[in-house]
């Protein structure tokens, strides 16, 4: 089998994109809660003759497993959708149900086109009888900046040798960088409760203990890499207005585009909430939950991706999706839309359909968290993205969602599986792009621990 075989073996698997996909769509759940579609792709790979490995300590986590022997490649779905973002196939906001998830940062094409690859690729090495291994791994809690932290604690990603990665996106593009470091952190303040009115000097204040903490971190973002972001929301237990309230609570987020700038910044917000805990006589208690890692750069691994964009059939959308698209982007605001054309290049075109040499190469980092960069730092790991949405829509909006169920999303998600295809072909076949890839990661890469404690 060539190249070109696995791609047409794709192409044949575009219904059963297309159904898992959908099926997905149809039956979103949240991070930590994604049974039946781990179960589903567990039933999709099994019934394929893929061995199923699964994770006890996390349901919703395994791997699939095909071939033996080196190289062992890793492919990575998911399948988690967002709290709240139910929404029907349609240019309105029309929520399938109110307040329910949905499928807004795309996952259901994320993991249908990711296991739709792997089913090919595990054909051709059934076909060709190499040495060769190609896993597919069911990541749950990706939108929680969790699942592949805990997956790499309990080791299951320990015999690999690459990574395979791809996201919807609103443009074809290549990323050898990207991704901020993230961490997660709860601040929980305990005082003393106290009539407001009658006795307040007998109180000990927890939420002035979380506005205190607050407003410390507020000028903290003075001092610290003009690239952080600092994000919280609070709790204050509930409390009406004249009970001293003795609980709080602030929830912090801390990105950085590097985990010791991450680590080092949520070091001195732990002196901020001691000093807030001193000011008000109170207790703070401290709780890192995890920490994700920016993605390292392998510009190697970055051309072998390129390449292989350039090699497969990227989505052609016909009238009726293109006017979708475009109505899709009539839904926000003018600058908002103006400014995403303009960073991908589309000429005003409402959808980046066509490959363009000049633009589709990392043209800016990716500025967002994922759990992916830690596998980055295990082993090479490579990252695409297709257009399955229109330039000017955001991932996380219900506009994501509309587009995330339908043929726009969808063929975007088969070139992406054509896409995953060719690079493991290449990884097979050719030892010199696979010593060149290693070489950079074994160059770059630092001792790496999960930021993760069970």
């Amino acid at each position: 089998m060539e190249k070109r075989d696995l791609h047409n073996e794709v192409k044949k698997m575009k219904s059963l994109l297309e159904n898992t996909s959908r099926l997905i769509w149809e039956h979103p759940e949240v991070g930590g809660n994604e049974k039946e579609s781990a179960d589903y792709f567990r039933k999709l790979l099994g019934g394929e003759g893929f061995k199923i490995v699964n994770e006890e300590h996390m349901e919703n986590a395994f791997y699939a497993e095909y071939g033996s022997g080196k190289p062992v490649i890793a492919i990575l779905g998911e399948y988690d959708a967002l709290p709240g973002l139910s929404q029907k196939v349609t240019d309105n906001k029309a929520p399938v149900a109110e307040g329910e998830p949905g499928h807004g940062c795309g996952h259901n094409l994320l993991g249908a086109a990711a296991a739709i690859g792997a089913i090919a690729v595990k054909r051709y090495l059934e076909a060709e009888g190499i040495s060769g291994t190609v896993r597919f791994y069911g990541c749950p809690e990706e939108e929680l900046l969790s699942g592949k932290v805990k997956m790499i604690y309990y080791h299951m990603f320990d015999d690999c040798d690459f990574a395979i990665s791809w996201h919807p996106m609103s443009a074809n593009m290549v990323y050898d960088s990207g991704y901020l470091a993230s961490a997660s952190a709860h601040f929980e303040f305990r005082g003393r409760s106290s009539h407001a009115a009658f006795a307040p000097e007998l109180g000990r204040s927890a939420l002035d203990a979380v506005e205190l903490m607050n407003v410390g971190v507020n000028y903290l973002r003075e001092h610290v890499t003009s690239k952080a972001r600092i994000h919280y929301t609070t709790d204050s237990g509930g409390f009406a207005p004249n009970i001293v309230p003795p609980l709080a609570g602030s929830w912090y987020f801390v990105r950085a585009p590097y985990i010791a700038d991450v680590k080092d910044i949520l070091e001195r917000i732990r002196k901020i909430a001691e000093g807030a805990a001193l000011m008000t006589e109170t207790e703070a208690d401290v709780r890192i939950d995890y920490g994700c890692c920016e993605m390292l750069e392998n510009h190697a691994y970055g051309d072998l991706a390129y390449q292989n964009m350039k090699e497969a059939e990227l989505p052609v959308f016909d009238d009726d999706e293109t006017e979708f698209a475009s109505r899709l982007v009539g839904t926000v605001t003018k600058a908002d839309a103006e400014k995403a054309q303009k960073l991908y290049d589309t000429e005003g075109r409402p959808m980046t359909w066509k490959l363009n040499d000049r633009n589709l190469y990392q043209i800016n980092p990716l500025t967002a968290s994922s759990d992916s960069g830690d596998i980055s730092h295990i082993m090479p790991m490579c990252v695409v993205t297709t257009s399955c949405w229109p330039a000017g829509v955001a991932p996380h909006t219900w506009q994501a969602t509309a587009a995330a169920g339908c043929s726009l999303g969808e063929k975007g998600a088969l070139s992406a599986a054509q896409i995953i295809t060719g690079i493991a072909y290449d990884l097979y076949n050719r030892p010199d792009q696979r010593e060149a890839i290693l070489a950079e990661f074994n160059q770059k890469r630092d001792a790496y621990v999960p930021m993760y404690e069970s």
